[in-house]
Protein backbone atom coordinates (compact mmCIF):
# COMPACT_ATOMS: atom_id res chain seq x y z
CA UNK A 1 0.00 0.00 0.00
CA UNK A 2 2.65 2.54 0.76
CA UNK A 3 4.31 1.69 -2.72
CA UNK A 4 0.94 2.93 -4.34
CA UNK A 5 0.78 5.71 -2.32
CA UNK A 6 4.22 7.24 -2.74
CA UNK A 7 4.23 6.71 -6.59
CA UNK A 8 1.54 8.89 -6.70
CA UNK A 9 -0.76 8.52 -9.95
CA UNK A 10 -4.71 8.30 -10.05
CA UNK A 11 -4.27 4.48 -10.77
CA UNK A 12 -1.65 3.71 -7.74
CA UNK A 13 -4.09 5.96 -5.60
CA UNK A 14 -7.42 3.60 -6.62
CA UNK A 15 -4.85 0.59 -5.80
CA UNK A 16 -4.10 2.04 -2.56
CA UNK A 17 -7.54 2.91 -2.04
CA UNK A 18 -9.03 -0.65 -2.73
CA UNK A 19 -6.01 -1.82 -0.48
CA UNK A 20 -7.16 -0.27 2.10
CA UNK A 21 -11.08 -1.30 2.08
CA UNK A 22 -10.03 -5.20 1.50
CA UNK A 23 -7.72 -4.61 5.07
CA UNK A 24 -11.12 -3.27 6.62
CA UNK A 25 -12.61 -5.97 5.54
CA UNK A 26 -9.96 -8.54 6.83
CA UNK A 27 -9.92 -6.89 9.92
CA UNK A 28 -13.06 -7.83 10.43
CA UNK A 29 -12.69 -11.57 10.19
CA UNK A 30 -9.35 -12.31 11.29
CA UNK A 31 -9.92 -12.19 14.65
CA UNK A 32 -12.51 -15.15 13.74
CA UNK A 33 -10.60 -16.62 11.90
CA UNK A 34 -7.71 -16.87 14.69
CA UNK A 35 -10.01 -18.27 16.92
CA UNK A 36 -11.50 -20.98 14.69
CA UNK A 37 -7.90 -21.77 13.53
CA UNK A 38 -6.78 -21.91 17.36
CA UNK A 39 -3.76 -19.94 17.28
CA UNK A 40 -3.60 -19.70 21.31
CA UNK A 41 -3.76 -23.11 21.20
CA UNK A 42 -0.96 -23.98 18.62
CA UNK A 43 1.23 -20.91 19.47
CA UNK A 44 0.74 -20.46 23.28
CA UNK A 45 3.54 -17.43 23.71
CA UNK A 46 1.86 -15.36 20.30
CA UNK A 47 0.33 -12.41 20.82
CA UNK A 48 -2.03 -12.17 18.44
CA UNK A 49 -3.83 -8.78 19.90
CA UNK A 50 -0.62 -6.99 19.64
CA UNK A 51 -0.31 -8.01 16.30
CA UNK A 52 -3.52 -6.49 15.27
CA UNK A 53 -2.46 -3.42 16.85
CA UNK A 54 0.53 -2.74 14.99
CA UNK A 55 -1.08 -3.98 11.65
CA UNK A 56 -4.03 -1.59 12.53
CA UNK A 57 -2.03 1.55 13.72
CA UNK A 58 -0.50 1.20 10.06
CA UNK A 59 -3.54 0.66 7.57
CA UNK A 60 -6.57 2.65 9.89
CA UNK A 61 -4.08 5.67 11.26
CA UNK A 62 -0.08 6.29 9.31
CA UNK A 63 -0.68 5.15 5.78
CA UNK A 64 -3.92 6.85 5.47
CA UNK A 65 -2.85 9.74 6.54
CA UNK A 66 -0.01 9.37 4.24
CA UNK A 67 -1.99 8.92 1.71
CA UNK A 68 -4.19 12.27 2.58
CA UNK A 69 -0.88 13.99 2.25
CA UNK A 70 0.23 12.48 -0.67
CA UNK A 71 -2.92 13.44 -2.55
CA UNK A 72 -3.03 16.65 -1.90
CA UNK A 73 -6.36 17.03 -0.53
CA UNK A 74 -4.94 19.54 2.08
CA UNK A 75 -3.28 22.30 1.26
CA UNK A 76 0.50 22.72 2.21
CA UNK A 77 0.07 24.82 4.88
CA UNK A 78 -2.68 22.74 6.49
CA UNK A 79 -0.36 19.74 6.09
CA UNK A 80 0.53 20.15 10.51
CA UNK A 81 -3.15 19.04 10.89
CA UNK A 82 -2.16 15.52 9.71
CA UNK A 83 0.01 15.17 13.20
CA UNK A 84 -3.73 15.87 15.44
CA UNK A 85 -4.82 12.36 14.24
CA UNK A 86 -1.66 10.75 14.33
CA UNK A 87 -1.21 11.57 17.87
CA UNK A 88 -4.78 11.24 18.89
CA UNK A 89 -4.21 7.68 17.59
CA UNK A 90 -1.44 7.10 18.78
CA UNK A 91 -3.34 7.84 22.37
CA UNK A 92 -6.34 5.29 21.38
CA UNK A 93 -4.47 2.66 20.53
CA UNK A 94 -2.09 2.86 23.74
CA UNK A 95 -4.93 2.54 26.19
CA UNK A 96 -6.07 -0.85 27.63
CA UNK A 97 -9.43 -0.01 27.71
CA UNK A 98 -9.65 0.96 24.47
CA UNK A 99 -12.01 -1.86 23.31
CA UNK A 100 -14.81 -2.62 26.15
CA UNK A 101 -15.67 -6.20 28.40
CA UNK A 102 -19.17 -5.62 26.66
CA UNK A 103 -17.63 -4.97 23.09
CA UNK A 104 -17.51 -2.00 22.22
CA UNK A 105 -14.29 0.97 20.95
CA UNK A 106 -14.31 3.36 23.56
CA UNK A 107 -13.49 6.36 21.88
CA UNK A 108 -13.22 7.17 17.99
CA UNK A 109 -11.94 4.14 16.85
CA UNK A 110 -9.65 6.15 14.27
CA UNK A 111 -11.51 4.97 10.95
CA UNK A 112 -8.78 7.14 9.12
CA UNK A 113 -8.92 5.47 6.27
CA UNK A 114 -12.14 5.77 5.70
CA UNK A 115 -11.90 9.20 6.15
CA UNK A 116 -9.48 9.34 3.23
CA UNK A 117 -11.32 7.28 0.53
CA UNK A 118 -14.35 10.18 0.98
CA UNK A 119 -11.49 12.62 1.07
CA UNK A 120 -10.52 11.59 -2.13
CA UNK A 121 -13.15 11.06 -3.89
CA UNK A 122 -15.53 13.91 -2.28
CA UNK A 123 -12.14 16.53 -2.13
CA UNK A 124 -14.22 18.98 0.38
CA UNK A 125 -13.03 22.19 1.01
CA UNK A 126 -9.73 22.76 2.90
CA UNK A 127 -11.64 23.97 6.02
CA UNK A 128 -14.36 21.66 6.47
CA UNK A 129 -11.54 18.73 5.63
CA UNK A 130 -9.12 20.46 8.59
CA UNK A 131 -12.30 20.94 10.94
CA UNK A 132 -13.74 16.92 10.45
CA UNK A 133 -10.13 16.05 11.07
CA UNK A 134 -9.41 17.84 14.36
CA UNK A 135 -13.30 16.98 15.47
CA UNK A 136 -12.64 13.31 14.51
CA UNK A 137 -9.35 13.21 16.32
CA UNK A 138 -10.94 14.89 19.54
CA UNK A 139 -13.65 12.33 20.09
CA UNK A 140 -10.42 9.90 20.14
CA UNK A 141 -10.39 11.32 23.71
CA UNK A 142 -14.09 10.73 24.61
CA UNK A 143 -15.19 7.88 26.37
CA UNK A 144 -18.24 7.19 23.71
CA UNK A 145 -18.92 4.05 22.38
CA UNK A 146 -18.74 2.46 18.68
CA UNK A 147 -20.52 -0.31 17.71
CA UNK A 148 -17.59 -3.36 17.53
CA UNK A 149 -18.94 -6.01 14.97
CA UNK A 150 -17.16 -8.52 14.68
CA UNK A 151 -17.29 -9.45 18.48
CA UNK A 152 -20.75 -9.78 18.31
CA UNK A 153 -22.22 -6.67 19.96
CA UNK A 154 -25.19 -4.89 19.73
CA UNK A 155 -26.91 -4.53 16.16
CA UNK A 156 -23.63 -7.33 14.82
CA UNK A 157 -25.99 -9.04 12.46
CA UNK A 158 -27.58 -6.12 10.48
CA UNK A 159 -23.84 -3.96 11.07
CA UNK A 160 -22.04 -6.68 9.61
CA UNK A 161 -24.30 -7.33 6.21
CA UNK A 162 -24.58 -3.47 5.51
CA UNK A 163 -20.75 -3.11 6.03
CA UNK A 164 -20.18 -6.24 3.78
CA UNK A 165 -22.38 -4.71 1.28
CA UNK A 166 -20.53 -1.11 1.47
CA UNK A 167 -17.19 -2.82 1.19
CA UNK A 168 -18.10 -4.85 -2.10
CA UNK A 169 -19.45 -1.36 -3.45
CA UNK A 170 -16.57 0.51 -2.29
CA UNK A 171 -14.51 -2.01 -3.63
CA UNK A 172 -16.71 -1.56 -7.79
CA UNK A 173 -16.03 2.25 -7.31
CA UNK A 174 -12.40 2.13 -6.50
CA UNK A 175 -11.68 0.05 -9.42
CA UNK A 176 -14.27 2.29 -11.93
CA UNK A 177 -16.04 -0.93 -12.05
CA UNK A 178 -19.80 1.38 -12.03
CA UNK A 179 -19.93 4.52 -14.05
CA UNK A 180 -20.64 7.53 -12.29
CA UNK A 181 -18.53 6.89 -9.15
CA UNK A 182 -19.24 10.53 -7.24
CA UNK A 183 -23.08 9.81 -7.15
CA UNK A 184 -22.33 6.24 -5.68
CA UNK A 185 -19.87 7.48 -3.35
CA UNK A 186 -22.49 9.90 -1.61
CA UNK A 187 -25.11 6.65 -1.74
CA UNK A 188 -21.96 4.63 -0.37
CA UNK A 189 -22.17 7.41 2.76
CA UNK A 190 -25.28 6.18 4.44
CA UNK A 191 -23.17 3.05 5.98
CA UNK A 192 -20.35 5.65 7.77
CA UNK A 193 -23.44 7.77 8.86
CA UNK A 194 -25.48 4.34 10.10
CA UNK A 195 -22.56 3.39 11.97
CA UNK A 196 -21.86 6.68 13.90
CA UNK A 197 -25.19 7.79 14.31
CA UNK A 198 -26.32 4.28 15.92
CA UNK A 199 -23.01 4.02 18.23
CA UNK A 200 -23.59 8.10 19.32
CA UNK A 201 -27.32 7.27 20.20
CA UNK A 202 -26.20 3.99 22.18
CA UNK A 203 -23.58 6.01 24.09
CA UNK A 204 -26.29 8.64 25.10
CA UNK A 205 -28.30 6.25 26.07
CA UNK A 206 -25.54 5.07 28.46
CA UNK A 207 -25.00 8.43 29.39
CA UNK A 208 -28.38 8.87 30.75
CA UNK A 209 -28.61 5.67 32.30
CA UNK A 210 -25.53 6.14 34.40
CA UNK A 211 -27.02 10.11 35.36
CA UNK A 212 -30.17 8.69 36.20
CA UNK A 213 -27.99 5.95 38.45
CA UNK A 214 -26.11 8.95 39.98
CA UNK A 215 -28.76 11.30 40.51
CA UNK A 216 -30.49 8.45 42.33
CA UNK A 217 -27.40 7.17 44.40
CA UNK A 218 -27.28 11.08 45.30
CA UNK A 219 -30.65 11.45 46.29
CA UNK A 220 -30.79 7.84 48.64
CA UNK A 221 -27.29 9.08 50.16
CA UNK A 222 -28.63 12.91 50.42
CA UNK A 223 -31.65 11.31 52.56
CA UNK A 224 -29.73 8.63 53.89
CA UNK A 225 -27.55 11.94 55.60
CA UNK A 226 -30.39 13.98 56.81
CA UNK A 227 -31.91 10.80 58.66
CA UNK A 228 -28.60 10.46 60.33
CA UNK A 229 -28.48 13.83 61.08
CA UNK A 230 -31.85 14.04 62.41
CA UNK A 231 -32.02 10.86 64.78
CA UNK A 232 -28.44 12.50 66.05
CA UNK A 233 -31.11 15.87 66.82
Amino acid sequence: MALFIVHGDERSFRWAMGMMIVATIIDATDGWLARRARVEEVLPQFDGRRLDDIVDFQTYTSLPLLFIWRAGILPDHFSWVLLVPLLASLYGFSQSNAKTEDHYFLGFPSYWNVVAVYFYWLQPEAWVAVSLIIALAILTFIPSLYLYPSRGGPLSKLTNVLGSLWGVLMILITYGILNDPKLLVWISLAFPLYYFLVSWWITLRRWLVKDRQWNSEHHRLSNLAAETSSSKD
